[in-house]
């Protein structure tokens, strides 16, 4: 069987349910921590929402950004001032500003980064902050931390992103700087419980494991759906296409060998499900 082309069949559109995904997943932090100050996403009412259809050839993160603008779009509390404005310097380009928002009753203008991630939490690293890194090790939180505090909030203030603003009508003048920093956290396989604070405990959402402990008993047993990365910011359901242990034992081997970590979901009964990576390294 060739589980690599098999996807889930939803009952509604993947749309619906990336941004439903998208509105469940905690911020990483509450309030201001490592001197960044988390937006506080407005409560959206989506009984009535009508989705505008994500392309689907864009990669995962602006997906996450067009999903996020439709919500803001929506919202009663802001106005959507800009959207992906890049800040250009002659003929090269220093960056791009995600979202510039109103408050529609404070008037107030803020300057919102959006970052939603998938870390995993390895425990080997003692400095806590360096702790949460991709699953391939391409990023890390404290890498992601820097680049919103040194390079996108600071891209505002130089010549060229107070000219881009100001060709919009806005002042940098009493502008305040949030991130809009949701995350998924999946936690070591041998692991019970971690000491998360000052991050936000419920954005673990499962964890991670090697190929070792995958070949053991405790999973043997048990049915496996790998989602593709536009599903990895759903929860496990019940209407996907399920399959194997040993089907998907050789998919994960394919994936580890070329150092991909493939995300898992398992299906212990039909109303029980786990989610988790498997890691290469």
């Amino acid at each position: 069987m060739n589980i690599i082309k098999k996807r889930a069949i939803n009952e509604q559109p993947l749309t619906i349910k990336q941004i439903k995904g998208f509105i469940d997943t905690p911020p990483i932090w509450e309030q201001t921590q490592y001197g960044i100050e988390q937006f506080k996403f407005p409560i959206i009412d989506l009984s009535d929402f009508t989705t505008i259809p994500i392309p689907e050839n864009l990669r995962l993160g602006h997906q996450i950004e067009y999903a996020c603008k439709q919500l803001l779009e929506i919202s009663e509390q802001y106005k959507v001032l800009v959207y992906n404005l890049p800040i250009r310097e002659e003929k090269q380009t220093l960056g791009e500003i995600d979202f510039i928002l109103k408050d529609v009753v404070t008037e107030q203008i803020i300057h919102v980064e959006l970052t939603f991630k998938f870390y995993i939490i390895n425990t080997d690293i003692v400095e806590p902050l360096h702790q949460l890194i991709g699953p391939n090790k391409r990023d890390s939180f404290f890498m992601k931390m820097e680049k919103i505090k040194n390079r996108q909030f600071t891209l505002l203030h130089s010549t060229a992103g107070i000219k881009a603003l100001a060709d919009k009508g806005i002042s940098i003048t009493g502008l305040v700087h949030q991130t809009c920093f949701k995350a998924q956290l999946f936690k070591p396989y041998t692991v019970k419980t971690l000491q998360m604070d000052p991050l936000n405990e419920k954005c673990v959402v499962g964890y991670w494991l090697r190929l070792p402990d995958f070949t053991t008993e405790a999973f043997t047993a048990y049915q496996f759906y790998i989602p593709n990365k536009r599903q990895w910011v759903l929860n496990p359901i019940s209407t996907s296409e399920w399959t194997s242990h040993a089907n998907t034992l050789l998919y994960i081997e394919q994936q580890l060998l070329k150092q991909n970590s493939p995300m898992v979901w398992m299906k212990r009964s039909d109303t029980e499900f786990e989610k988790f990576f498997m890691v290469w390294w």
